[in-house]
């Protein structure tokens, strides 16, 4: 069964230190496996698109990813990324730092290469969104955040899904 846990909040210490590498025994531990459910869990429940181990307060090289575009979400073990190619500024936020947002400058493709949950090695072209997220879950393992990155950092702007004028629309029958 996964749990939610809790996610640390800036400025917490936790979220300013590297993350330590993985290794294949400690990657078959059942509880290592646990804090992937968790993390997968968690990642949904806030919800976020990726989740770095330390911020759920583990120093480990682990990070779970998903972006929607395919099936299953990526979880990445120790991973690396590669082949930096392109350069995209764009808006980021964090689950680490509620109701901030600033814009990052990234590279717009990558590659990724890691383990799976299971030990296996693989590699992966990332490109768009998905290189983003890829990029800025991986700072999270360096002790980096969007806050070290970003340029105009500021306040998030919460803008409702149903304005008056959309859900008085919706009433007048056609």
């Amino acid at each position: 069964m996964a749990y939610v846990r809790r996610i640390l909040i800036e400025p917490h210490p936790m979220l300013h230190k590297a993350a330590k590498k993985m290794s294949a025994l400690e990657l078959k531990m059942p509880l290592t496996q646990q804090l992937i459910d968790d993390m997968l869990a968690t990642m949904h429940a806030a919800p976020g698109i990726g989740l770095a181990a330390p911020q759920i307060g583990v120093g480990k090289r682990i990070i779970v990813v998903d972006v929607g575009e395919q099936p299953e979400p990526h979880v990445v073990v120790n991973p690396v990324l590669t082949e930096f190619e392109g350069e995209e500024t764009a808006a980021e936020g964090c689950l680490s730092i509620p109701g901030k947002i600033g814009d990052v400058t990234r590279a717009q493709r990558c590659a990724v290469g890691g383990m799976t949950r299971h030990g296996k090695r693989f590699a992966l072209q990332a490109e768009g969104l998905l290189a983003r997220c890829f990029q800025h879950e991986v700072d999270h393992l360096d002790g980096v955040l969007i806050t070290d990155k970003a340029s105009n950092v500021r306040d998030a702007v919460v803008v409702p899904s149903d304005s008056q004028e959309e859900k008085d629309a919706k009433q007048v029958p056609i």
